[in-house]
């Protein structure tokens, strides 16, 4: 019987201390996935993986290093701890790395609570097909519909233990389940593609296959005809499906290393209006059965509720210990890692306030303008802000979708954007990222 996640942590961290590490810590990962694709009503892809992998970082003075690996053997983590070692010997000395006191360690490690693994059967690989072949099938019935790209079902589990020579020992499991379909309209120069999909932690939640082909279809056929729009300087829209990504660019200036580096466009505005008035961004890492959650960070500080943004002003950033210390602050318990690097700061669930009208609402009032439904490359200077990214869509006149847009370039500076927008009520509050659809005004459209 191989050894469990806790012992192989436990063991590596010995051998770590034997070859002469300071101090150290350990991240055991063992995992299974299965994906399944169908095209015409068949089998087009298959595939499932399953292993164990583990990564080691050790101190030596102001010191570190990190290595991985996906063997398990004894002789293995010795090894791997003694080249570690090494490594960090002759690395340069960093005077902000290091493990957490142990006093700053949380206690509340029954990641139970937080529903983030479904105890069901994992799901067989037929069960998976008929997901998939239901969804093509739901798509193809569309008449509009010339043929479905893809039509993908899988099923992922994880099981993760975290442990450092400081005294913090603790794992957690997690699964999820997903469903797409990729849609095509038309034929030869005129083909036009959209989707939809769903990803759930518990099978039960996820959406119908036939629910997620139709839309696909649907969303699929009302781009027939797309043309550029008209050069000019026009509000526009960010559907719900895309406008995570305009949060996205804010929350990434907020990353501690792009603070420490002084490479971020929001270095020198904590305290400032970065969005409007009664907006607020806050993370919140103790939801169920939500991707993103967990009770503590990979190292071992207990993760909290906070605002981000509050009340349109800027709080503060996002930091895991190293950074923290750079700048002089405290962690606000944000890091993450995988087997082959060191913690680096990573945010778990966050939400924009919504607000109090539908997309529908926005549409009529927006005048004439495009909505964006899917953005394709990204120019966005990290210093600066300067925000340039290729859309689709469609177009508004009066207030009302008149025809479908491709080939077309959004622009225009965060900081400006994000003191306008307007947000909708339409946000997914499953997603571990919960942004509505948001209305940004006086943007450049370079089209015809």
């Amino acid at each position: 019987m191989p050894p469990s996640l806790s012992d192989l942590s436990d063991q590596i961290l010995q051998a770590a201390k034997a070859a002469g590490a300071d101090a150290a810590d350990a991240i055991a990962v063992d995992g299974t996935s299965i994906s399944i694709t169908v095209r015409e009503g068949a089998l087009e892809q298959a595939e499932r993986s399953e292993g164990i992998d583990i990564g080691l970082r050790v101190f030596v003075g102001q010191r570190q290093a990190c290595v991985s690996s996906s063997d398990t053997k004894p002789h293995t983590l010795t090894q791997m701890a003694e080249r570690a070692v090494a490594m960090a010997k002759e690395a340069p000395e960093d005077p902000h790395v290091g493990l957490a006191d142990p006093s700053q360690l949380t206690s509340n490690v029954a990641t139970k609570s937080l529903e983030l693994f479904d105890p069901s059967d994992e799901p067989d690989p037929a069960m998976l097909q008929e997901d998939a072949t239901r969804a093509e099938a739901a798509a193809l019935r569309n008449s509009g519909i010339s043929q479905v790209q893809s039509a993908s079902a899988g099923y992922g589990r994880r099981r993760i233990h975290l442990a450092a020579t400081n005294g913090f020992s603790a794992g957690y499991a997690r699964s999820d389940r997903g469903l797409s379909c990729v849609a095509i309209s038309g034929t030869g120069a005129g083909m036009e593609r959209d989707y939809d999909y769903d990803s759930r932690v518990f099978q039960a939640d996820l959406r119908d296959a036939e629910d997620i082909g139709r839309i696909a279809a649907e969303r699929a056929v009302e781009r027939i005809g797309a043309k550029k729009p008209r050069t000019g300087a026009y509000p526009i829209l960010f559907d719900e499906r895309v406008a995570s990504s305009l949060i996205g660019s804010l929350l990434q200036a907020t990353n501690g290393m792009m603070i420490a580096r002084g490479s971020s466009w929001l270095r020198d505005a904590i305290g400032e209006l970065v969005l409007p008035k009664g907006l607020s961004v806050i993370e919140d890492p103790h939801r169920a059965r939500v991707t993103g959650s967990r009770l503590f960070d990979a190292e071992g500080l207990a993760t909290s509720q906070r605002a981000i943004v509050d009340d349109g002003v800027l709080t503060g950033w996002t930091l895991d210990l190293a950074t923290s210390r750079k700048l002089g602050m405290q962690s606000t318990a944000n890091a993450a890692r995988g087997t082959g690097a060191p913690p680096s700061p990573s945010l778990t669930n966050v939400a924009l306030t919504q607000g109090e009208k539908s997309r529908g609402d926005l549409i009529k009032e927006m005048g004439t303008g495009l909505l964006v439904t899917s953005m394709i490359g990204s120019t966005i200077n990290p210093n600066t802000g300067d925000y340039s990214r290729g859309a689709a869509g469609f177009w508004v006149e009066n207030g009302e979708i008149t025809f479908a847009v491709n080939e077309c370039t959004v622009a225009g500076n965060l900081r400006d954007m994000l003191k306008t927008i307007v947000p909708a009520n339409d946000g997914r509050t499953h997603l571990s990222r919960v942004v509505p659809s948001l209305l940004v005004e006086g943007m450049t459209l370079a089209g015809d």
